[in-house]
């Protein structure tokens, strides 16, 4: 009887200590939640194209916070089409992402990145490197946002 009071008081103690610890562990997270400002919340879809001569482009955005997801392809004038999904984060008025894509029936894996302005996706250009298969810029903070690709949004369908 004396083991079983034992043992039932040790596991009281440890629930309760368990229980304080993650209490504490939530109050910690709302609270840097509230001081850095951060909100989950704030999804919205928005999507852009690029019309030039006999090029297109089209992308799709779902944003949620500072992440985003969406769709994106290319129909450059004879060059390989190609459409995919992309994955990325939201740096300022900067979005860089991932996409992933298919041309001539191969997959492919590169970075791609946008400057925001105003209802414009400029997108940006730079020295890439290939690292476990997949294209990457060597360095985002010097891409280049030039006038060559730029996306205006539109309407989503």
């Amino acid at each position: 009887m004396k083991n079983l009071v034992s043992i039932i008081s040790a596991c009281l103690l440890f629930i309760t200590a368990c229980q304080s610890n993650s209490v504490k562990e939530a109050k910690s997270k709302i609270d840097s939640t509230i001081t850095s400002g951060e909100t989950n919340n704030t999804s919205a879809s928005e999507c852009y194209q690029y019309l030039k001569n006999r090029d297109s482009a089209f992308l799709t955005l779902k944003i949620d916070g500072d992440q985003f997801t969406g769709a994106l392809s290319y129909n450059l004038f004879e060059k390989d089409k190609n459409a995919g999904n992309i994955a990325g984060i939201v740096k300022g008025d900067t979005l860089i992402a991932e996409y992933t894509f298919q041309s001539e029936g191969s997959s492919s894996t590169r970075q791609v990145a946008w400057l925001k302005q105003g209802d414009r996706l400029q997108e940006g250009f730079g020295d890439v490197e290939e690292v476990d298969g997949k294209t990457r810029f060597k360095n985002t903070s010097t891409l280049k946002f030039g006038e060559a690709l730029v996306f205006s949004k539109t309407s989503c369908k």
